[in-house]
């Protein structure tokens, strides 16, 4: 299969390219075939000629040139068979190791890709290809493993068994595309040499209101002629349209142009080409070749694939300033290095952001051409060329980026399988994240469902809902509507609350997630009641000490946060002590030990009407004198001791009314 991106390259290479036919089968008549850029017509001339070969090294070399055509023709699975065969013809270069591996990495087969180009190593170990084709297999099959989020599928209704390709937007609703095709309705009868497809027409379509695409239908003779007609943009008014024409006169070709054309309703005017490069000799075979344009958001900037004098090699990607007319002024300047590489830059897109999208097989990609983005980095300069990934990129051809407005989605172009025939129209979307939240609320003490519980969430983004949970003690927030409850790059404060119950406060956050999740959450509400005590986690003291420890302040942390949580609470906290030293000195340390639990809590902020403090002596011991007796070791004895000394609290009322300088529950950063 031949990639559009070798068919552009290919269809304008020389003033030849269109005059050979196929011939007797001479080497020298295929070899010419193959400078012209002929190279399905040089495939058939090598072919014969390996028939009428007798010398078993030049049968070795036709072979190897077969193998070529379809290397530059982007027929990667062709391209495998013919350098093999050349292999077994024991063809004495070994590049055809490092092609084999290039020709697996385009059909996607990574691993028998490494072990060519480590083939090919070995017999040509100097030539650094190899190391950098490995690492581009290795980042190839991570990117396959942990594709991006983007979903692809083929745009059937626009696609043919021949070439389609380079959507545009040529509406401002963007319901309208103008492509390029060379399917059989395309204008002209000849066949182009190249590929042995229909010359490229210019095709329009239109998409109802459910998403339908028209059938699509030429443009007017004023653009499309029997030669190429190629990628298109159009202006943000949608009024004037700038695409690629290759000229051809009695079969003779004169490179590749771009023309802009004014639309006149539904038609267009007769285009007008555009003066971007200095005048070439016509006698000259190595012709200038441009196109594919796009514009800037104001229409001020035009960026263009040119193989013209000044650039990095191949073809590279140009600028040029567009007066009030639409037209070039001044001379255009070459993106640069960073951009432009020594192999191909093609198909340019200028994205509303600024962002430069274009596609590249110089860049390190995934296999053939893959797409990048260069970040907008000033005025009119852009860097940080990334590579944008499976599944957008594929081992193919992916080219012809298209974004719809500002939306994730659009349309581009490639020849990975899946599609009708050559190349085809790809639309690709980023499905929005789904994001809920869903649990269940319990009483802690029975384990029992809660319902009729209050679960209330607060959003940073401003956004605030509450619901009852059911009989089964269940909440859900999922859908809103057509909208959603949780959202992108949002952190929420959950609450759940039920009457004589301990809040509960929680957060969630979707801030960094790139995946859809459902969060599921079990709450679980203490009760209370005036009889109960709730047990805090250990304040401990020193024997006969009611100073509180650097571990008992941590452990107080909790009841200040329960204290918070629940502003309207008042609290008895008491305190305990072991059995040891008389009834009255026990009864006075507890008083103190409950006291310092109070003073605590007052100086970050409590109000101390909220507090009771009660001093409980050694009457409610955990563990009996009788029972720490009975224990083989004083270790054990004096650990039984220090479960005595506790601290513990329980709510006497919900009467509080909170003042105005209550600590408040902390929020979401």
């Amino acid at each position: 299969m031949m990639s559009t991106r070798k068919f552009l390259a290919c269809f304008a290479f020389t003033l030849m390219c269109a005059t050979l036919a196929v011939g007797q089968g001479k080497p020298n008549e295929a070899d010419e075939a193959f400078k012209a850029g002929q190279y399905f017509n040089a495939i058939e001339l090598y072919k014969k000629a390996y028939t009428q070969e007798k010398k078993a090294s030049t049968k070795a070399e036709l072979i190897f040139k077969v193998a070529e055509c379809y290397r530059v023709l982007g027929d990667a699975p062709n391209a495998q068979v013919w350098y093999e065969k050349a292999n077994k013809a024991q063809y004495t270069d070994p590049v055809t190791y490092y092609y084999i591996g290039e020709a697996l990495k385009e059909q996607g087969k990574y691993a028998e890709a490494i072990a060519a180009y480590n083939k090919y190593k070995e017999k040509n170990p100097g030539d650094s290809r190899a190391d950098a084709s490995l690492a581009a297999c290795q980042m190839a099959q991570t990117w396959k493993d942990q594709p991006s989020r983007y979903t692809v599928d083929p745009e059937v209704l626009l696609n043919t068994p021949q070439y389609d390709f380079s959507a545009a937007f040529s509406v401002k609703k963007n319901d309208e595309v103008v492509f390029a095709s060379s399917r059989q309705a395309s204008t002209g009868t000849e066949t182009d040499g190249i590929a042995g497809e229909s010359f490229l027409d210019l095709f329009a379509s239109s998409r109802d209101k459910l998403g339908k695409w028209s059938e699509p239908v030429k443009l007017p003779v004023t653009i499309n002629t029997p030669a190429h007609e190629g990628s298109a943009t159009f202006n943000s008014k949608r009024t004037v349209m700038y695409f690629t024409r290759c000229e051809r006169e009695k079969k003779k070709a004169f490179g590749c142009e771009i023309w802009m054309s004014k639309k006149v309703g539904s038609n267009y005017a007769e285009p007008e080409k555009l003066v971007l490069h200095p005048p070439v000799d016509e006698k000259d075979s190595n012709q200038v070749k441009l196109g594919q344009p796009t514009l800037s958001k104001d229409d001020g900037i035009l960026i263009f694939s040119s193989n013209q004098k000044g650039g990095q090699g191949g073809k590279d990607l140009w600028m040029v300033r567009l007066d009030k007319d639409g037209k070039p002024t001044g001379t255009p300047t070459n993106l640069g290095a960073e951009i432009n590489t020594k192999k191909d830059e093609l198909f340019p897109f200028l994205r509303a952001n600024g962002n430069l999208y274009f596609s590249s097989d110089g860049h390190p990609g995934m296999g053939g051409l893959d797409i990048f983005m260069a970040e907008k980095t000033g005025d009119n300069t852009w860097g940080h060329v990334e590579n944008i990934k499976s599944p957008i990129n594929s081992s193919g051809d992916d080219f012809s980026i298209v974004f719809d407005g500002d939306e994730e989605k659009g349309y581009f172009t490639s020849n990975r399988p899946g599609g009708k025939g050559q190349d085809d129209i790809w639309r690709f979307m980023m499905p929005n994240l789904e994001f809920a939240l869903q649990g269940v609320c319990y009483d802690k003490e029975t384990g029992q469902p809660l319902p009729d519980t209050k679960v209330e969430v607060v959003g940073t983004d401003g956004s605030s809902f509450s619901a009852m949970t059911d009989a089964n003690g269940g909440f859900v927030f999922a859908e809103k509507g057509k909208d959603r409850y949780i959202k992108e790059s949002t952190s929420y404060t959950i609450r759940a609350s039920k009457e004589n119950y301990l809040v509960v406060n929680d957060q969630i956050t979707t801030v960094g997630l790139n995946e859809s999740t459902t969060f599921a959450k079990e709450y679980y509400l203490q009760p209370v009641r005036p009889d109960k005590f709730i047990k805090l986690p250990e304040v401990q003291y020193d024997l006969g000490s009611y100073a509180l420890r650097p571990e008992g302040k941590d452990s107080l942390e909790t009841l200040y946060q329960t204290l918070v949580d629940n502003p309207t609470i008042i609290i008895e906290l008491a305190a305990h002590t072991d059995s040891r030293d008389s009834d009255k000195r026990n009864m006075v340390l507890s008083q103190n030990r409950a006291q310092s639990c109070v003073n605590y809590l007052v100086e970050k902020g409590i109000d101390p009407a909220r507090m009771q403090p009660k001093g409980y002596g050694e009457s409610m011991l955990r563990i009996t004198d009788a029972e720490i007796a009975k224990m083989a070791t004083k270790e054990e004895k004096e650990a039984a001791h220090q479960k005595n000394r506790r601290t513990e609290f329980r709510v006497l009322s919900f009467d509080y009314v909170p003042k105005e300088n209550t600590p408040a529950p902390p929020q979401n950063q």
